[in-house]
């Protein structure tokens, strides 16, 4: 069920009215049992997976809150997590490794050589479910959660239908406090909720739907297409996929704030970021960013074992969020390694300046409240990233590096073929597009936008809002198009 079906707002406006309804504990079963229709609708197999990984996050804290000696509760904690994330390895990789080792023994001089296949796929959503249940697991353990969950309780975090498929990687910490609070309809919370709905729904039917088949022509012709229209497929991927995935965070905090509930901020205009150390720790999928800070790269020594480690545990993160991002999406491949390392390379680069422009700043102090050099830094922030996501749409690792070659080449040519390009309708509408929502992100940048339209006179507001509803029925693509990042 997507948040752009007409099927999801009649179930949305079921599911609100019965749970208004209700109190504690019923309050607690239908928020379950409404979110197990949500995810199981249209694929009650996909059930099995999600029951599962409940039964084993919520089993293996039974058993650590029930062993005495510290060794059981370690064993306790490291088979969960060798079953959850040994079975998002297995369903993401297995076919795909064994493919490769196939091609190896093949080009070795084994000709006949064949490996089984699973042929399994993991469902929508798997891996954000999953990540979740293993820190909820790893949070009880170090006793971050004071109280173990109750089953449902429990089960409800993991299942939580606006975050199941694509986030935020909501934590346990924050969100089980608020599931047992007594609950009271809040109009200002509603508001916000509506509002986030809406502009979540722009983002994704209007901006990111109509990028998507300008990105996929491109994709999928880079060998004969032109270095501007690779260019511009370029450019539309990445605000399609901004569009995209912010819009589905958008969705999922509006609906969830008409429950009651506050998720955690996901996206935080992220092209305005002023290196990539910021982009990613500050701005892009925030609580990705967060849940590998704190469960790879802090137990694996973060910045306090030396230099050395502290750059090969920061390539560690990358290349680990690499091959948790390879998947249905855009298939398993290189491109993704190849995606981690670049970001990997792009923190070395910036740690190994760091000290260097603080030296600069002590010298000259106006470097640090200069606008042009802001501009300039945003900017060249945006290109860098701009290639790496070349190879995370690329279909192969050639795809990608062929086609920043083509347009590489042509660099200094590129302002005169622009300027002689005869550009499309659709091109045109995808600029304009991407102009509004850059200019609505540099006027959020200062103050809130939401907060900016609350304090305009009644009849200038509801007009934006007519004005946005307009927009989502006259340029909005309808179409039963996934989310990108339900498929990671």
């Amino acid at each position: 069920m997507l948040f752009t079906s007409l099927e999801f707002f009649g179930f949305l406006l079921l599911a609100l009215l019965i749970a208004a309804g209700l109190r504690g504990a019923q309050r607690g079963l239908w928020l379950l049992a409404a979110s197990w229709v949500f995810y199981g609708l249209d694929q009650p197999a996909h059930l099995i997976f999600l029951g599962a990984v409940t039964t084993v996050v919520l089993g293996c804290i039974q058993a650590l809150d029930h062993s005495a000696r510290p060794g059981a509760r370690r064993l306790s904690l490291t088979l969960g997590l060798l079953l959850l994330l040994g079975a998002l390895l297995v369903f993401k990789f297995y076919d795909f490794g064994a493919s490769q080792f196939e091609s190896w023994l093949v080009s070795n001089g084994r000709p006949g050589a064949r490996l089984p296949r699973l042929g399994l796929t993991a469902p929508a959503g798997f891996s954000f479910y999953v990540f979740s249940g293993a820190s909820l697991l790893i949070d009880r353990y170090a006793g971050r959660v004071a109280e173990p969950p109750g089953w449902v309780s429990g089960a409800v975090y993991l299942a939580w239908f606006p975050k199941i498929l694509a986030g935020p990687i909501e934590r346990a910490t924050t969100f089980l406090p608020q599931l047992s609070r007594p609950t009271a309809c809040d109009p200002r919370a509603v508001v916000q909720g509506l509002q986030l709905i809406g502009w979540g729904l722009i983002k994704k039917v209007v901006i990111a739907d109509n990028l998507a088949p300008l990105v996929d022509h491109g994709f999928k012709i880079v060998a004969y297409a032109s270095p501007v229209e690779l260019l511009c497929s370029a450019y539309f991927f990445a605000f399609q996929i901004y569009g995209d995935f912010s819009g589905y965070t958008d969705v999922a905090l509006g609906v969830s704030l008409l429950f009651g509930f506050r998720l955690a901020e996901n996206f935080r205009r992220p092209y305005l970021s002023r290196s990539t150390a910021e982009f990613w720790g500050q701005r892009w999928h925030i609580s990705l960013s967060r849940w590998f800070r704190d469960y790879l790269y802090i137990p694996l020594g973060g910045s306090r074992t030396g230099r050395l480690r502290q750059y090969l545990n920061l390539m560690l993160v990358f290349v680990v969020s690499g091959l948790w991002h390879a998947g249905l999406g855009y298939g398993v491949g290189w491109t993704f390694l190849v995606w981690g390392a670049l970001n990997g390379a792009y923190q070395w680069v910036g740690l190994a300046t760091r000290g260097l422009w603080a030296r600069a700043a002590a010298r000259l102090p106006r470097l640090s409240t200069s606008g042009t050099l802001a501009v300039a830094r945003i900017v060249f922030t945006f290109h860098l990233i701009l290639v790496s996501w070349v190879f995370f749409r690329a279909k192969s690792v050639g795809d990608g590096a062929l086609m920043l070659q083509k347009i590489a080449t042509h660099a200094l040519e590129l302002p005169s073929i622009v300027l002689a390009y005869p550009f499309t309708a659709d091109q045109g509408l995808a600029f304009a597009l991407i102009a509004f929502l850059l200019a609505v992100e540099l006027i959020d940048e200062r103050r809130p936008v939401l907060e900016r339209i609350a304090a305009l006179p009644v009849a200038l507001r509801w007009a934006i809002w007519y004005l946005g509803f307009f927009v989502l029925l006259t340029l909005g693509r309808w179409q039963t198009t996934e989310f990108i990042y339900m498929q990671f």
